[in-house]
């Protein structure tokens, strides 16, 4: 008899309505990807840098003096021996250092004269010129500048005493010049430099004098750091500087006030060894005139001092008041044991095992993450700080953790954090771009705000530019940030200069400032940042020039030749470095704001993942022959560069060792970007024709890379074993590459398989009515159970169908799925075949005897429907094209991104209808319920014992989706915002579905005459 339509059209209208909810809910997730994903760009308001080299000049005559005479003071006399010193470095008499003036009078003399009634303050002073230079201050400190201002003059070769300067006062600009620790007490050893692949950040100066049992420190270490930190500060305060900076706080702690640690704790002992062991050390640069700050991440932590927090405050919350008074008793303890200490610098947005000291207990967490802990942290340390006359400097680098994440460069946020802080003793400390250290960034619009102190954070030897083994002249990019932040702030007082600071040691140039390697090529911006802080106006082209005569040549020319290497040296950078029309647009993306360089990221690691030069790509398509160019032009620019330094006389070079140097990272730079120009062309042609399908761009991508192979095999060769210039790090290009590769092939291995598909769901269609082939059955219960299975029945033919039924889904379900991954995703096959096994396996265990088939027809047509859905996408041009448009192509994410999560949850619909035939509504539902709870408990299970970060990791590498350096900074965890307990949170809302789904599905119970009417429905 026929089918009565009457009885069909309320179910038509129910699976309507079921498609409709199905796409309503893939519409919403599709919004929140979205929104997660975050996608936004602005143009960047990249500071301008015009950079010009000084033209050759004669030597000035130096003074003709015989002595140089200061007051007896050990500050004073180091000064004036840096005087006397300067004489030497010309080639000249050097004069004797005096206490008192030996030539009765102030014929033939350099006098230092600290008159208190001079009228001149702090580092104030007036020079006049006669047979001699006299230079008067009203103060130690201006003496000392005025002894170091004659020093770098006559190291110069210019003229002492200008006209213009005769008898007028000057001094510096800024009054706060910091510099780092430099390489002081960094472990030099070859072997942990040779592997390459250690992406620490720990910089802990003391580690290398450290004992694991009393008396606690070594003290022939302590003399080698000792002896390391004095001629940082010589050297620092020769060129200008006034204060350091030196890692430390808890480990010089005992908090003996408190009883943190339980008697006979080793915490107490060894803090007591390193205060008597480094203390002296430390105030070395106090007693040369220098300021002395410490430095600190916050939270800082040791087991046993957690262990009492946790026990007396009831947690770590960095919000109570009762907490910080612990750390205030500590920083107590610390200007008591070190009074020359002058306050404590903190950050709270890094930490963590990243920049933990192998091999002790002393560590930190990112914890202080709310307005509301940094005001109260900020209130504690104040407190104590100013009862002893000392100052805080607070680092405003929050990284985006927590929701205090764009503090650093967010002016709203600075001043919702600390707006309501007015303190003489805080000093908030600012890097001067939008962002880390790199070019193609904003000048930092917070440093344009609040009423609080402030200093300028600059970095003199690039991290993310080569690592000090690149020439990167940043004089003239100092002096435009300086100048306009002084002229937008008034509260702008100081500098604080990286010598060393900044990225992980060992994975880079063994190149450790004044030891190791050709430190010289980037000391260059220490002498820089601290000539534009000193007179934000001074020529920089000209104290660049003063500079190499210094350090390289008295040659006129030569030094003219250097000077224009180097001022072409930052075109090189950001040509060589950078893809500029990307890098010029300010970009956002999940929650964060990648930064201009990317495509290296971080440090040496060449990027090459999807996500990464998808973005690129589709920020620079309209400008992309300018963004291939430009690598062409930085390996020109290298070049020339090259010629200038190789077309100066070696005997003109005061050591000829340093020419070598100066040429041997010149041909390093040249072979980087050549390898760089022809890997960044590869990636953005083959971009290119992920997005246009251009067979010009795909011939141009596939000969960009065989001119990268064959370069980086060069770049491997020559570099792969070089300390001082090391190779950068290809393995995330090498996975880029590999997968980039296979786009085409898996492209026709989509296209052949989606016809399978739908060959199987069009067999299964005919069948319905003319079932004339072995295993048609099946492929007609596959697609009633894809389109329509509640109207599925038991009846199987034979072995054939059964093989059908299951056979086809399970490999059609494996084939999909290793196209999608470019065959190179083991993880990711185990995570996502497992989950539907899983699914089908408890589905198939908890339906009636009868049903049975069915749950598997169900299972196995929405397989084959949700991969041909896949199929038809990655038959484009590949996974690389299913990821593009994923990452750039909004409209086309959320149009496949809703009917494939529809798709996903249809499963659920699709095996409930095929039990309700032989099951009540709640069983029927709780079987869904339960194989779906069993997936999660499972899944979660697993990845809760394996880790997430490793398994986060594996599968990146495998898919090569995000940046493979994520991992090895600061983990996928941290940089992502992924709670780590969340395999865990899953596992538990598995196990509360599979109680839930149990509970509906395996209880007995008799069926009422209505659930038996409702089934045979």
């Amino acid at each position: 008899m026929p089918r009565r339509t009457d009885a069909a059209s309320p179910r038509a209208v129910t699976t309507v309505a079921v498609v409709a909810v199905l796409l309503a809910l893939g519409a919403l997730v599709s919004w929140q990807v979205g929104g997660l994903l975050g996608l936004s760009h602005t143009a960047a308001d990249v500071p301008t840098e015009a950079s010009s080299a000084a033209p050759a000049h004669a030597d000035a005559p130096a003074p003709d003096v015989r002595t140089v005479i200061a007051p007896d003071e050990p500050d004073l006399q180091l000064a004036a021996r840096s005087v006397a010193a300067a004489y030497g470095a010309r080639g000249l008499a050097q004069p004797e250092v005096s206490t008192q003036d030996t030539t009765r009078g102030p014929c033939c003399s350099i006098v230092a004269d600290v008159d208190a009634g001079s009228g001149l303050a702090g580092e104030q002073f007036t020079l006049t010129a006669g047979s001699g230079v006299t230079i008067t201050a009203g103060t130690a400190a201006g003496a000392r500048a005025g002894l170091y201002t004659v020093a770098d003059r006559i190291r110069s070769a210019t003229t002492v005493v200008p006209a213009a300067q005769d008898g007028k006062a000057q001094g510096p600009r800024l009054g706060l010049r910091l510099t780092d620790v430099g390489a002081v007490g960094l472990d030099d050893d070859e072997a942990a430099f040779a592997s390459g692949d250690n992406y620490s950040l720990n910089s802990d100066v003391v580690g290398s004098a450290l004992l694991p049992s009393a008396p606690w420190v070594d003290d022939a270490a302590v003399a080698t750091i000792a002896t390391q930190f004095h001629e940082l500060v010589d050297h620092a305060m020769q060129q200008g500087y006034n204060g350091v900076v030196v890692q430390g706080f808890l480990e010089y702690l005992t908090f003996d006030d408190l009883g943190v640690y339980p008697e006979g704790d080793p915490h107490v002992a060894r803090a007591q060894a390193m205060v008597k062991a480094f203390g002296p050390v430390w105030q070395y640069a106090h007693d040369m005139g220098m300021k002395v700050y410490f430095m600190t991440d916050m939270l800082a932590v040791d087991p046993p001092l957690k262990d009492y927090l946790e026990r007396t405050v009831g947690s770590l919350d960095t919000t109570s008041p009762q907490l910080w008074s612990v750390y205030q008793d500590g920083l107590r303890e610390l200007f008591r044991s070190m009074p020359f200490v002058d306050g404590l610098m903190i950050r709270i947005g890094e930490g963590g095992s990243a920049y933990k000291l192998a091999g002790w207990d002393y560590g930190s967490e990112v914890a202080v993450t709310t307005p509301a802990a940094v005001q109260a942290m900020l209130r504690a340390f104040l407190a104590t700080a100013g009862e002893a006359g000392k100052d805080v400097i607070f680092r405003t680098w929050t990284v985006g953790l927590g929701a205090v994440g764009d503090l650093h460069t967010n002016p709203t946020s600075y001043d919702t954090v600390l707006g309501g802080i007015d303190d003489p003793h805080l000093i908030v400390s600012t890097k001067y771009s939008a962002g880390d250290f790199y070019s193609y960034l904003s000048l930092n619009p917070t440093l344009e705000v609040g009423d609080q102190r402030r200093i300028i954070e600059v970095q003199a030897r690039r991290e993310f530019e080569g690592q000090g083994a690149l020439p990167d002249d940043l004089g003239a990019l100092d002096q435009t940030a300086l100048q306009h932040f002084l002229a937008a702030n008034p509260h702008v007082e100081g500098i604080w200069n990286w010598s060393q600071t900044g990225g992980p040691l060992y994975a880079g140039p063994r190149a450790l400032y004044l030891r190791d390697g050709f430190w010289q090529l980037w000391d260059l911006n220490s002498y820089l940042a601290v000539r534009v802080a000193t007179d934000p106006d001074v020529d920089v082209a000209a104290a660049r020039a003063d500079w190499v005569r210094q350090t390289f040549s008295s040659d006129p020319a030569t030094v003219a030749a250097i000077s224009q290497a180097y001022a072409l040296s930052r075109s090189a950078i950001t040509d060589g470095l950078y893809i500029g029309p990307y890098a010029q647009q300010s970009v956002k993306a999940l929650g964060l704001e990648p930064p201009p360089m990317m495509w290296i990221f971080e440090w040496d690691i060449v990027s090459g993942d999807t996500a990464t030069f998808d973005t690129i790509y589709a920020l620079a398509k309209d400008h992309l022959e300018e963004a291939i160019e430009q690598g062409h032009r930085a390996a020109r620019t290298a070049d020339q560069m090259r010629d200038l330094v190789a077309g100066t006389d070696a005997a003109t070079w005061t050591d000829a060792a340093q020419r070598t140097a100066f040429l041997d990272a010149l041909d390093y730079e040249a072979d980087l970007f050549t390898t760089l120009d022809a890997y960044r062309e590869t990636m953005l042609r083959h971009a290119q024709w992920l997005d246009t399908g251009s067979g010009a761009a795909r011939t141009a991508a596939q000969a960009a890379e065989r001119r990268f192979a064959s370069a980086r095999a060069t770049h491997e060769e020559r570099y792969g074993d070089d300390l001082q210039l090391p190779a950068y790090n290809f393995t995330a290009a090498d996975l880029g590459l590999e997968r980039s590769g296979r786009d085409a092939v898996m492209a026709w291995a989509a296209r052949g398989l989606l016809v399978v598909v739908v060959g199987a769901l069009a067999l299964g269609a005919w069948s319905r009515r003319r079932p004339r082939f072995a295993g048609h059955r099946g492929f007609h219960l596959l697609w009633t159970g894809a389109t329509r299975p509640w109207r599925l029945d038991t009846a199987l033919a034979g072995r054939l169908d059964r093989a059908v039924l299951v056979g086809v889904p399970a490999v059609v379900l494996l084939l999909s799925r290793c196209v999608y991954t470019w065959f190179a995703a083991p993880v990711h096959l185990l995570l996502t075949l497992g989950a539907w096994v899983l699914f089908a396996l408890v589905a198939v265990w908890c339906a009636p005897r009868t049903r049975r088939s069915s749950v598997l027809a169900a299972v196995g047509g929405v397989a084959l429907l949700r991969s041909a859905l896949l199929l038809a996408v990655l038959s484009w041009r590949g996974p690389g094209r299913y990821w593009f448009g994923f990452w750039t192509l909004p409209g086309q994410r959320a149009a496949y991104v809703t009917v494939a999560f529809a798709a996903f949850c249809w499963l659920f619909v699709a095996v409930f209808g095929a039990l309700r035939p032989a099951a009540t509504r709640r069983r029927a539902a709780g079987t869904v319920t339960l194989a779906a709870g069993a997936v999660l408990l499972v899944g979660g299970a697993i990845v809760a014992l394996v880790g997430l970060e490793e398994v986060l990791t594996a599968w990146n590498d495998q898919l090569a989706l995000l940046p493979w350096g994520l991992h090895r900074i600061l983990g996928f965890c941290v940089y992502l915002g992924i709670p780590t307990s969340l395999p865990t949170d899953v596992a538990l809302l598995g196990a509360v579905a599979c109680a839930v789904g149990a509970a509906l599905a395996l209880a007995h119970r008799p069926r009422s005459k209505t659930d038996h009417s409702d089934a045979m429905r």
